[in-house]
């Protein structure tokens, strides 16, 4: 029965959950992008406490990796190689974008497509089969009307997260359909255990964000 500690700071909320055997026993989440840093450690030793469960019980912590928020992404991957290192026990990477399709799966009739806001018209994007196989490879796009056109053409696409919102008004397909649902741990956690039980960790030594494109500090 794995006790998985998950994080999620890659877009605008934080959250952490922790789930054993599948199955969710705490969850907590900060809405404030600012304080993110700041929230995660306390927000991690109150969530095992109110759980009733001593740190060094964990099997494994499972981090949303991106893209997303660079410092964002910086922050969950830190502290979770940290507490890793120190209890010696694997870390999960869960691509943002696939953890965003998997969230909505059960609504989508062909392909899921979700996007994270960038700036200005540009989103961080990928595409997805029901069975979460990858269709198109994560990147950032610059949105246009003809995006996805010509797939649109011979399917039905459920496109979801924040980025979603500016591709709306510019999809007059009727296969386009929307969804709104912000990316979180308890998410993950449904993703991060089935990488337990298939043992898909990621070395610490070697581990980074996914940023699929560089990332600017300014």
């Amino acid at each position: 029965m794995p006790l998985i500690l998950n994080i999620d700071t890659s877009i605008q909320s934080g959250s952490v959950c922790l789930n054993r055997n599948g199955e969710s026993i705490g969850y907590l989440e900060n809405n404030n992008q600012g304080q993110q840093a700041a929230w995660l450690h306390g927000a991690i030793k109150q969530l095992v406490e109110d759980c009733g469960i001593a740190l060094k019980s964990l099997d494994a912590i499972a981090v949303s990796s991106g893209p997303g928020s660079y410092t964002g992404l910086r922050i969950s991957l830190s502290a979770a190689k940290g507490i890793c290192y120190a209890l010696n026990i694997p870390l999960i990477l869960v691509n943002t974008l696939k953890v965003m399709a998997s969230a909505v799966a059960p609504q989508a009739d062909d392909l899921i497509c979700p996007m994270i806001d960038a700036r200005r018209m540009e989103v961080f994007t990928a595409l997805y089969d029901r069975g979460l196989n990858l269709v198109e490879e994560p990147r950032a796009l610059i949105l246009q009307e003809n995006s996805f056109s010509e797939i649109l053409a011979g399917h039905r696409i459920l496109f979801t997260g924040n980025g979603s919102e500016k591709f709306r008004n510019l999809a007059h397909s009727s296969n386009a359909n929307f969804v709104k649902h912000q990316p979180n741990a308890l998410d993950l956690s449904y993703l991060s255990s089935k990488m337990y039980e298939e043992s898909l960790f990621t070395d610490l030594a070697y581990s980074e964000p996914e940023y699929v494109k560089a990332a600017h500090t300014t």
